[in-house]
Formats: structure tokens, sequence, C-alpha cells
């Protein structure tokens, strides 16, 4: 993997963001998301974020060790196919893979693609949900690459995953880390038997988290997110209405852009790159953290 430098000289960054259902059929599935990414690239972005493990449909809502055959190598196929279209079209792609790392061993992997179709790096998932329809820690082995942003032509990516939009300090790491820009791709909705008022909280707490993120850390936030319903292969339950409403929010939470909880969108946003430093200096809030305090958020719970 190469480390790209950074260009500092940017100050307006077009993103694409790509919010789409996905079907049983992978090869059709990759083949939308070309059509989509081209379709980013011609409106002029620059980086181009996909959904959480957007080749396939979300698979752990059950737990099969035939699902394991759709792992992959990074490199592998999927880099090299998505590499070739980054450096056919100029752009930095966030991709979300399924990977195999060695026999039984796995991990749910952010890659980030630069302009030139070689991997710039990436971040393995470190938080892994198991909860109903969310199986994720039979899959999943929790990340050991730590909290480190991905260096690229432009600028310092914060690249997160789903479950880990839920936890301050993976934003806070990022941020200290350097991180231009925090991005989460994402796979979350809701289960038929929540009531409507029970949808509404959950979604508002996830973008409210996120922005949150966003103001405390004076960084933009892009969080992308599948949409449609996708059936529980078990029967179990009546599957997943994945609700979609990506976002963009500037780093005073503002939101930029938003799409619908229910429709396919490629949206477009231009992010201020330089607008960071100005916030950082009306809202100090790395200036005044009293570190010498915060020993104890390492420990599990203060009994």
């Amino acid at each position: 993997m190469k480390n790209k430098g950074l260009r500092y000289d940017i100050e307006v960054l077009k993103v694409g963001l790509i919010q789409q259902s996905n079907g049983s059929d992978i090869e059709e599935n990759i083949k939308k998301l070309e059509r989509n990414i081209r379709y980013c690239s011609e409106k002029g972005a620059q980086l181009i974020v996909l959904q959480e493990l957007h080749n396939s449909l979300y698979f752990c809502q059950t737990e099969n060790t035939r699902v394991f055959d759709l792992a992959e190598t990074i490199p592998g196929a999927s880099t090299d196919r998505f590499g070739i279209l980054a450096k056919e079209l100029g752009v930095v792609l966030v991709l979300s893979l399924f990977e195999k790392r060695a026999p039984g061993l796995y991990h749910n992997t952010a890659v980030v693609i630069e302009k030139d179709g070689t991997i710039a790096g990436k971040y393995r998932k470190m938080h892994i949900p198991d909860d109903p329809a969310y199986y994720e820690k039979f899959y999943f082995t929790p990340g050991d690459l730590g909290f480190e942003p991905v260096s690229t032509s432009f600028g310092k990516l914060g690249v997160l995953v789903c479950w880990d939009q839920w936890y301050p300090e993976a934003a806070r790491l990022m941020a200290l880390k350097g991180a231009n820009l925090l991005i989460y791709s994402t796979a979350i909705g809701w289960e038929s038997s929540d009531t409507t008022e029970e949808k509404a909280r959950q979604k508002d707490a996830w973008v409210i988290s996120q922005r949150g993120h966003a103001v405390a850390n004076g960084l933009p936030v892009i969080s992308v997110n599948r949409v449609g319903h996708e059936p529980d292969p078990s029967g179990q339950t009546n599957g997943i209405q994945f609700w979609g409403n990506s976002f963009v929010a500037g780093p005073q939470g503002e939101l930029l852009t938003e799409a619908s909880t229910d429709g396919e969108e490629c949206l477009i946003v231009d992010i201020d790159m330089k607008r960071s430093e100005n916030v950082r200096r009306w809202w100090p809030f790395f200036r005044d953290r009293r570190i010498d305090y915060f020993g104890d958020l390492t420990e599990r719970f203060i009994d």
C-alpha cells in the first residue's frame, strides 16, 4: 500500500455519496455501483463513498458458514476492479469489503483507493455488534489496525464503519491523529415490528450522534447508508428496511446534504476544507480538553 502526501491547497472538495439498494446478484450490484460511480464522477466528484458491504446483500441477518465464501482478500478482485475504475476517472474511492485475512479469520474492512488506482490504506471495523438481525460477531473479528486516518491526495480520511458511529472515542482518536474528514460506511435499518415512533427515535439518534461527532471535533462528517428492504433468509423476522438518509454534516454539525429514507440516490456536495480551521478557533474544544483527568476512559466501567 502506498502512503500519499496531502494536498493542503484544496479549499473545496466535491464528494459523492452512493445510496443504493442491493439484490442477491453480486455482479449486478457491482455494475450498478460502477454506473453510480461514473455518474458521480461526471458531476465532478473527487471523493466517492460507498455503503457498508456494498457488493452483496447484508448477510448478517443469519449465521451461516457458507456465507464466508463471499469473503475476499485485500488486495483482491474488488480492489483490482474498483482500482481500475478509480484510475480511469481520477477519483478517490472508499470501499467496504468482507475481508478474508486467513482461513477462519475475517474482517469488515474499509479500503481507500487512491485516484491512481492503488490502495492508499484500509481500516478494519473495530466495534462489532451482535444484535437480532445484526449477527456480525459470527462473521467478523474486531479490527486490529487502530484508529489511523488514511492519507490521500485529498487529505487524511478518518474512515470508520457503521457500529463505530456510536462511539465518540473512535471519532476523537481519528481527529487527534489529524483526520480532515470523518467517513462512515453504514448498513442500518428498521425491523418491521418497530412502531413508527420507535423508528423515528432510532433514525434521529443515528443522525444526532454523528452530527455530534462533527461538532465535538470540528470536522465534516460523511455518512453513507444503504436503502431498501432485504428479507431475512431464515424467515424468522420480516427482514430489514434500510433507512437510507445518507448525509453530510459540516464542522458545526450543520447539514450540507441529506438523502431520502426510501430511494436510491447519488448525492453530490461541496465541502469547504478550510472551514474546520475557523470553527476550531471559535470553539477551541481541543485546547480545553482536560487530558490529565481522562485516564479513566480506558476502564470498562468505574464502580
